[in-house]
């Protein structure tokens, strides 16, 4: 009841959320910032969240989040709505790129993004349409199709996709899968810079199945999600920094993963939710604890003195 009621009738300040969110991770850093959608049903509600987040150790930090009145994906408008809303509260020169999927390939978005001048790395479909400096109209996977298993390759000069001038790289997955990346920006890491945006997924997989079971909530109203969303946030942040802590203290161990290559045991979340859950759980014994991990988000101070 009282959740019901905090979120009928509480308003949130969601910028001033991002602020806090933002200095807590990345004051005076250059940040690659990760958009996608994440949607679930509950009975038959359809559940559709627009997340801009930050790549951040492995999984993108939610910063600026929306939830759509309709399924499916959002349009290029919406796209540049949650992008303005970022520059409007930090600016430009702190993005060293946009990552989005095909979801997010249009020529509006490309459009808005050059005009504001952000760099970007966005995934393309193969059947992309494409011209080249004689106007002559390709496909865009038929650049790429000379690509060998675990290759990847850059086009050596810009094409128009879209109306805009971009930049394209090519790699073709072990499992014979193309991906097209297009750039404003020199392409020759854009395939391992656009790879960055599966920490997004990764989010989304905290916030779900692997740690607060979002998508089990009964709520559908929208305004609710949204201020539900804004909770998840602040407590992500709040297992993630003491996660990372606990680490510097007491190391995550390694173990061997059946396809190779050693994977840290638990993430950073983990670490921190499992510890504050036993610090929750025992407060007489783990007061001292209790008050160290609540020092991590104490406000930031500004070179003015005054809190951020």
């Amino acid at each position: 009841m009282r959740l019901q009621r905090f979120l009928d009738q509480h308003t949130l300040r969601y910028d001033e959320i991002s602020k806090f969110i933002f200095n807590l991770f990345f004051s005076d850093k250059k940040i690659y910032v990760v958009i996608d959608r994440t949607n679930w049903f509950w009975g038959k509600a359809k559940l559709n969240l627009l997340t801009l987040g930050v790549a951040y150790e492995g999984v993108a930090i939610p910063l600026i989040w929306c939830v759509l009145n309709k399924a499916g994906n959002a349009s290029a408008k919406e796209h540049s709505a949650v992008i303005a809303r970022f520059i409007k509260l930090f600016g430009t020169d702190c993005i060293l790129g946009i990552l989005g999927d095909r979801e997010f390939a249009s020529g509006d978005f490309f459009k808005f993004l050059n005009e504001h001048h952000v760099p970007f790395y966005i995934r393309i479909k193969e059947n992309s349409w494409l011209s080249i400096k004689s106007k002559k109209f390709s496909q865009a996977k038929k650049l790429f199709s000379h690509l060998n298993l675990r290759e990847k390759n850059t086009f050596q000069m810009s094409i128009w996709l879209y109306g805009q001038k971009v930049y394209l790289a090519g790699s073709c997955s072990e499992r014979g899968v193309l991906m097209i990346v297009a750039t404003n920006q020199d392409p020759h890491h854009a395939i391992e810079i656009y790879l960055r945006r599966w920490e997004i997924e990764m989010l989304f997989a905290c916030l779900k199945g692997r740690g607060f079971l979002f998508e089990e909530t009964h709520v559908t109203d929208r305004q609710r999600i949204k201020k539900m969303m804004a909770l998840l946030a602040i407590g992500f942040c709040w297992a993630h920094k003491p996660g990372e802590w606990l680490a510097c203290l007491k190391p995550i161990r390694f173990s061997k993963h059946r396809q190779g290559g050693l994977r840290p045991q638990r993430s950073y979340l983990r670490y921190g939710l499992d510890y504050i859950r036993e610090l929750i759980l025992n407060p007489h014994k783990t007061m001292a604890s209790f008050r160290s991990i609540l020092k991590l988000f104490q406000p930031l101070i500004t070179t003015s003195g005054e809190p951020s």
